[in-house]
Parts: C-alpha cells; structure tokens; sequence
C-alpha cells in the first residue's frame, strides 16, 4: 500500500529536494516501505536513498532519518488492522450501547504488539507479514494464545483460521522471536486438563516463549444474546493456581525461571496470599496484571523503610483514595502506613462498587465517572481524591481532557465531588510527592 506524505519540514533534506504533501514514499534503498515498521527497519543510522513518487515522475533523495523531516498521515501509516475473531470472552462485545465509537474498536495489529506491548491473536498474518516478522527479527511479540489446542481454540474465538494460526507460534520459536503469551481462562472451556495442554505445549517452545500470563474472563452485566459464562470461584480460581504453581515449580528445577504466572485476580478470588516478590522474578508480565500487587506493596514498604528523616509534613491535611474491590484491602494498608509515618495526613479509603459493568468487574481501571460521582457524593474526601491513571485515558480528540470510560472528564467528576481529583500511576515516591504537595 503507497505511504502518502501528510507533510515535510521546510528545511529538512526532503523539503529542501522539492518533497511535499501529498507524494508517496516508495521505498527506502530499493526496499518497499508499506507502514512504519519497514520504514523504522530501513531507515538506518547512516545515509539511505528514499524514492518518491511526486504526481507523475519519480524522485530519488539522499538523507540521513534525523535529517529526513518527513511526517505521516497515521503513526502507523496505514489503517490500524482490527480484529477478525468472535471470541466468546471478547470484553467489547460485553460493552452496553451508546459508548463512543473508538471503545468498540478490537485492535488485532502486529505492529502495535512490537511499537506499544498489545497483545495479537495471529489470525490477522498474511504470509507476508510473518516473514516479515522473520525476517527483521521483531521481538518480542506479545500473542493472546488461550489454548494450545486447535479445535477448541477455533471454538472460543469462532474463527476458523484459529487453530492453524497456532503453527505461527512454531515457526516464531524456530526464528528465535521472543514472544510473551496469554491464556484467557473461561471456566469449564480452558482451564482444567486443557490450561495443563498449554502449559505443556508453550513450554516446549522456551526460551522463545519467554513467559505465561494467565488471566481470568472478565464477565460484565451486558452478555445478551452471547456464550454463556461462568466467572470464576474460590475454589475453581484455587485449582488455576494449583496447576500453574506446580507447573513453574517443576520448570522452575529445570531451568531456572518460573515461566507461567497466575495473574493477581486468581489469588484474590481464591482468598489466598500473593507470592513474593521473588516468585516473579523480572515481573515479565506485570502490565497484564500479574504481580501488581506484588510489586506495589515491595514499593511502598520499601519507601517508608528508607523514608528520609527529614521528609515531614507540617500542616495537617486530608486525602483519599477511591480503587475497585479488587484493590481496596492492598489500598487499605498503604493509607495506613502514610498515616504511620506522616501522622498530620489522614487518609481515606473509598471502596467503588462496579455498578456499570457489573459487580464482578473488580479491577480500578474499569471504574467510570458516573460510578466514582454517585458513591463518593457526600462522602468526606479532603483536600484531594486520588485515582489510579487506569482509570481515565488521554483525550479521543486533542482539544478534550482526560475522560473515563463514560466519557465523563476529569473535570466534570472534580466538580461534581466538590474536589481536586489526582490520577497517580503505581510508582509509590510520585504519589507520595503529590500527597506532599497537596
């Protein structure tokens, strides 16, 4: 597909050899160029001859990438590629109605798996995008597996190029390409026998595959018309966790790494302690929720065990925090060790109830405005309300905000509460500052 040129640097080697908007970029030393990934691969360090296509002639031009000044219609220069499957846990198909359009887009593109961590499920590869793949050696790939057996991988993502789509996997580990994958466990489908099937085949594929993330099905009010599913129990989450620690026991003898993970959600589920920090070693997996808890609360001990005997707080204040179910306890005991150690700040907790999505949906990352608006109304929240950055995504249009998934601003719901609402990430000394600072 030709790469159209959305705009050139004036002073750049390319507006400067006559390049403007509109001409197409063919390709770069005698290489076609069709999205970002073949342009980032040609483009080199040194000097590279890009061909254009200006109206009705063709154009050669010298240059280095810093000097290049080029700028695209898209990052990815193409249309982002959507998925093709009809996965029976698929969270989209589980969103109610009336929601802005870009929350009902399924994402299923190999370049943002390399550029951004997105998870694929291989179905959407051309040939030509898997050799491609090869041969410029991108790694890792993060690939969404949920089973490693054909028929009933088919089954669950009702798409018949599903099982095939598994030999991908192979012909990756054979190239070397290091791949990050996750089981999606459906009760009654894939765990069981069948998560023990996967964990024995995606084994067989280390180093390559370099870890295993398995990840409960999140399970909203809006199933209408869909598969019927069961969201996990104390005990069936139990046997999830049973399986995968033996597992990585056993690999762990053999090899020296865990391997497979059980996210945080199965632990909580089943009421049992969070492992040590030890037990996930490098934290492969921790975006996909598995050692969050983990590394957070080694953090923060840590933080107040070093605390600088000069870091005090002069004038008493107070804060809060609002998180899901799933987090409050973990939230709970931080807001005590702040009070511990700074004994001018008090600090409140706020447990929010999923009402939009449903009870079962326990993570503070699917928390909307409406709900956080509608429980803490009333509430004593002090001089600042803290949320986790999870829970509200950068502006859909660039003159917009930072909203929640119900396309309530950060704004709206600060003017609703009557405070100012502070997104924090999980890194323990910035929240720490902000409170400081409040």
């Amino acid at each position: 597909m030709p790469v159209k040129i959305k705009n050139v640097k004036k002073l750049s080697k390319c507006g400067l050899s006559g390049i403007r908007s509109g001409d197409i970029l063919l390709s770069v030393d005698g290489n076609e160029i069709e999205d970002v990934l073949d342009y980032d691969f040609y483009m080199t360090d040194g000097k590279v001859n890009l061909e254009f296509l200006c109206k009705d002639r063709k154009k050669t031009v010298k240059t280095t990438k810093e000097k290049c000044g080029l700028e695209f219609e898209t990052y990815l220069m193409d249309k982002q590629q959507g998925c093709k499957n009809k996965c029976i846990f698929c969270f989209i198909d589980q969103l109610p109605k009336g929601m802005r359009k870009t929350l009902y887009f399924k994402d299923d593109d190999s370049r943002l798996s390399f550029l951004f961590g997105n998870y694929i499920t291989l179905t959407n590869l051309s040939e030509h995008e898997i050799e491609r793949i090869i041969k410029m050696h991108i790694s890792p790939v993060n690939i969404s597996v949920h089973t490693m057996n054909p028929e009933l991988r088919v089954r669950m993502m009702k798409n018949p190029k599903a099982g095939e789509a598994l030999e991908i996997i192979k012909r990756f580990a054979e190239a070397g390409i290091k791949m990050n994958t996750q089981l999606v466990l459906c009760p009654g489908f894939n765990d069981g026998e069948e998560l023990k099937y996967s964990l024995s085949e995606l084994s067989k594929l280390y180093p390559s595959v370099s870890s295993i993330a398995a990840v409960p099905v999140g399970i909203t009010k809006y199933r209408e018309g869909l598969e019927k599913l069961s969201p996990f129990t104390k005990e069936t989450a139990s046997d999830v966790i049973d399986i995968m620690e033996q597992f990585g026991d056993e690999f762990k003898k053999k090899h020296g790494t865990r391997l497979c993970y059980p996210a945080d959600e199965f632990y909580l589920k089943a009421g049992r302690p969070l492992p040590r920090e030890d037990f996930y070693e490098d934290y492969p997996q921790i975006e996909n929720g598995v050692g969050m808890w983990t590394s957070f609360k080694t953090e923060y001990l840590d933080y107040f065990e070093n605390l600088d005997e000069n870091s005090v707080c002069e004038k008493e204040k107070t804060v809060s925090f609002a998180t899901g179910t799933a987090a409050y306890p973990l939230m709970c005991d931080f807001a005590k060790k702040i009070e511990e150690n700074f004994p001018k700040i008090r600090v409140n907790v706020y447990e929010i109830h999923n009402d939009f999505f449903g009870e079962s949906i326990t993570v503070a990352g699917l928390i909307t405005g409406q709900d956080l608006i509608n429980q803490l109304k009333g509430k004593e929240l002090g001089q600042a309300l803290f949320i986790s950055s999870n829970m509200v995504i950068g502006s859909y249009q660039e003159e917009c905000e930072s909203i929640f998934l119900d396309d309530i601003t950060l704004t709206q719901a600060g003017k609703e509460l009557n405070v100012n609402i502070i997104p924090v990430s999980e890194d323990v000394s910035e929240t720490m500052q902000k409170i400081l600072e409040v």
